[in-house]
């Protein structure tokens, strides 16, 4: 969870591909939590898909390879979502950010921005194999519509994991500030890890 002004930001690198990472961090914000739930990976969808983007084809581009997206594009998004919810509802000023930073170009990108507003309380780190993973993906691939969803793109995404966002993780690791959930069982199973290390959190 990282501070950001008087907003709370809850960070989730976590293995970018387990839709049950995303579908708990739902019930987080659903089960009166407090936070607002902001996926990336979500907001670089709707932006790629959005009439008139500058950014649209390119985005495009990168989801399709599996690779990550260029951390301006991805830190103005999100910075734009929390800046649009406070100044809606001034009670929204808790975030839980799902699937960030994916590599060390991200925390940097990140730190440059939010040098002085945002310290990183603690991490929430969703572990799966990448077996469960593939198979998970592939699954909703069936229904979500994402171009992504298919074993060529998912290995890729492996790959990048691995080499850019495994690194990420290792690092807050050695600060103490990573929180590990076993994300392979049930959503019910990962959300109850889940609840109780936000109890003890705060």
């Amino acid at each position: 969870m990282m501070l950001y002004g008087n907003a709370h930001i809850g960070n989730v690198p976590g293995v970018h591909m387990s839709p049950s990472t995303t579908r708990t961090s739902f019930i987080i914000h659903q089960e009166n939590y407090g936070y607002t739930h902001l996926s990336a990976g979500d907001l670089l969808r709707a932006e790629r898909c959005r009439e008139g983007s500058e950014y649209g084809q390119l985005i495009d581009s990168f989801i399709k390879e599996g690779k990550i997206v260029p951390v301006e594009i991805t830190i103005s998004l999100l910075k734009n979502a929390m800046e649009e919810t406070m100044q809606n509802d001034q009670e929204k000023f808790r975030f839980l950010i799902d699937g960030f930073p994916r590599n060390q170009d991200n925390l940097q990108g990140w730190t440059n921005v939010m040098e002085g507003k945002a310290d990183v309380k603690f991490v929430l780190f969703f572990d799966c194999s990448n077996q469960v993973c593939v198979d998970r993906c592939l699954e909703r691939g069936k229904s979500s519509g994402r171009t992504d969803d298919n074993r060529e793109s998912l290995e890729k995404r492996i790959q990048t994991y691995l080499q850019s966002t495994r690194p990420i993780i290792e690092q807050y690791q050695q600060q103490g500030k990573v929180r590990t959930v076993d994300a392979s069982r049930s959503v019910e199973e990962v959300f109850a890890d889940v609840k109780r290390l936000l109890d003890k959190e705060g």
